[in-house]
């Protein structure tokens, strides 16, 4: 039956959790083991289960390998030749330290808006931990609404997929999803960033070892502020140029595929790692010798959170192959709630299930079009940008363990699974709710 495919999977993860956090088994192979329990359960023939496994495990990391490693070669030499604590130091002495949470914030806004979202965060981190080591505050206190920031701009706005998608698949004016978003997205970072952290307790975790100085850069040996914020910032003006530059470049012409293959993640990403290598290792004379030590050290560092990212796709697959999405969307079309909500909570479902945000917003947006659209394509009796809002927050809902990000974050911070649920599990859930809240008032007003 239909919904045994849902006990499956509640069953697989919960018996990762307990795996993980009772008898602290690796994650790596506690997300195997759900892979493999959830697929025999299914009925998976075990030829085609192994196949999908890797399948997952593949697919995950040829997509973000690349992006992470390099990320943390960027980060480590941010932080060991003294330009994350030059950057830190000066945003610090110009705003004060009560002003420079929404330094974070703007930053984290800009980065979310203009890369892919895990490029946006390992660029993102060095940067939160830097400012937080110099202002004497516990870091995840910056880095919560600094990460609400980067996820609801990633999660609402054209250009990332997901928003393109949806405006796509539901007809809407792209204009009016940004005036509406930025309605949404104001109070949705406030709430998350300044009231949610006030209600999860202690929050003063160690700053993690990948994002820690060996010992402090003298000032006059760190690279200036403009340098030191050009580098992380290589991504983020290729990918822009890429964008703004096709939109007069012809599609397929020699100058257009150059463009594009400059302003992809995996390239862009390649290029701020070079950038850091000689702003930050070979014009100061530090030498090629030290870059390649913190390279391999960033390598060292991150292995276990790649391979662990891995595992958690090859979960992800064997969970998307159950067809659970189809059968959760099966079950709520049928529904007679507010349409903004249905959307909300089939995109939130499949989210839970599949911990693909991109994956979960087509699937509902599918649906609820279907539902909704009349013959002629339009939809009746809905707005579709307050639409496209809600099937977006949605998106961007509590995560878990199939989820890469999930990972990242934990990696990155050197959390526990408990304390990773506890933190980024609980601003992406708060994110959620204040945006559905958001579109549900609106929609009083503008339908």
């Amino acid at each position: 039956m239909d919904f045994l495919h849902l006990v499956w999977v509640v069953l697989g993860i919960g018996v990762m959790l307990l795996l993980n956090i009772k008898w602290k088994i690796n994650a790596m192979l506690a997300l195997l083991v759900a892979a493999l329990l959830i697929g025999v359960l299914e009925g998976f023939p075990l030829m085609d289960l192994l196949d999908t496994i890797q399948s997952g495990f593949g697919s995950t990391l040829g997509s973000l390998a690349i992006i992470v490693v390099f990320g943390a070669v960027i980060g480590k030499l941010m932080v060991d030749s003294g330009a994350a604590a030059q950057i830190a130091d000066t945003l610090i002495s110009k705003l004060g330290v009560g002003k420079v949470k929404v330094a974070m914030v703007i930053a984290g806004t800009v980065f979310g808006l203009a890369m892919f979202y895990e490029v946006a965060f390992i660029i993102l981190a060095p940067l939160v931990i830097a400012v937080a080591v110099e202002a004497k505050v516990p870091f995840m206190k910056i880095t919560i609404p600094a990460v609400a920031a980067t996820t609801t701009a990633h999660s609402l706005f054209p250009p990332q997929p997901g928003p393109v998608a949806l405006v796509d698949a539901y007809g809407a004016d792209i204009g009016m999803v940004y005036i509406l978003g930025l309605v949404v997205a104001i109070p949705t970072v406030v709430v998350t960033g300044w009231i949610l952290p006030k209600f999860l307790g202690n929050l003063d975790y160690p700053v993690p070892k990948l994002l820690r100085a060996e010992e402090p850069v003298p000032v006059e040996e760190r690279p200036s502020f403009g340098i030191s914020l050009f580098v992380p910032l290589v991504p983020a003006i290729l990918m822009i140029s890429a964008t703004v530059l096709s939109i007069w470049l012809t599609e397929g012409s020699m100058a257009y595929v150059i463009v594009n293959f400059f302003g992809s993640s995996v390239v862009s990403v390649s290029v701020a790692m070079i950038a850091a290598f000689y702003f930050y290792a070979i014009r100061p004379k530090r030498g090629l010798n030290w870059a390649m030590e913190n390279f391999e050290g960033a390598v060292k560092s991150i292995a276990m959170v790649v391979l662990i990212i891995g595992a958690g796709g090859a979960l992800k697959q064997v969970i998307i192959d159950t067809g659970i999405g189809d059968y959760i969307g099966s079950l709520m079309s049928a529904s007679s709630l507010s349409p903004y909500l249905m959307a909300w909570l089939i995109t939130v479902l499949i989210r839970l299930a599949t911990g693909q945000g991109v994956v979960s917003a087509i699937t509902a947006a599918g649906i609820i079009s279907g539902a909704l659209m009349d013959p002629s394509g339009v939809l009746i009796g809905v707005n579709p940008a307050l639409l496209v809002l809600a099937t977006a927050a949605g998106s961007n809902t509590l995560t878990h363990v199939n989820d890469a990000s999930f990972w990242l974050f934990k990696g990155y911070f050197d959390l526990s699974v408990k304390d990773t649920l506890k933190t980024w599990g609980l601003l992406q859930l708060c994110n959620s709710l204040v945006g559905l809240g958001v579109v549900m008032l609106l929609s009083v007003f503008i339908g």
